[in-house]
């Protein structure tokens, strides 16, 4: 695995995201209320919406546009609807969030 920096834990409020954009696309990485750090792609496969601003309650986040609710953990669809998104390991070393580019570099080559 290829880690990036993309910033202290602290600069995402917890059940709270950011932003990152990468060649790849957005990527949303989501802080829990445990502090526990979880990162997809940023787009709903509903109608688009930016997960990134969605409500984040336990480890699932709820779109803000259609209240498609998602696994951070799996990137699957909870309920009875249907789609998934991408997920990307993470990992926090000394409050520092790291994010995985190769899986990121596998997604632009494809």
């Amino acid at each position: 695995m290829s880690w990036l920096d993309i910033g202290a834990l602290t600069d995402i409020p917890r059940e709270g995201a950011r932003v990152v954009k990468t060649v790849a696309g957005c990527v949303a990485v989501f802080r829990t209320a445990t502090d526990q750090v979880f990162a997809l792609n940023d787009r709903c496969p509903h109608k688009g919406g930016p997960l990134s601003e969605g409500i984040v309650h336990g480890t699932q986040v709820t779109c803000p546009l259609h209240a498609w609710v998602f696994s951070l953990e799996t990137g699957q669809v909870q309920g009875a609807d249907e789609g998934e998104v991408a997920t990307y390991p993470v990992q926090i070393e000394a409050g520092r969030i790291l994010l995985d580019t190769a899986r990121l570099a596998r997604r632009v080559a494809a």
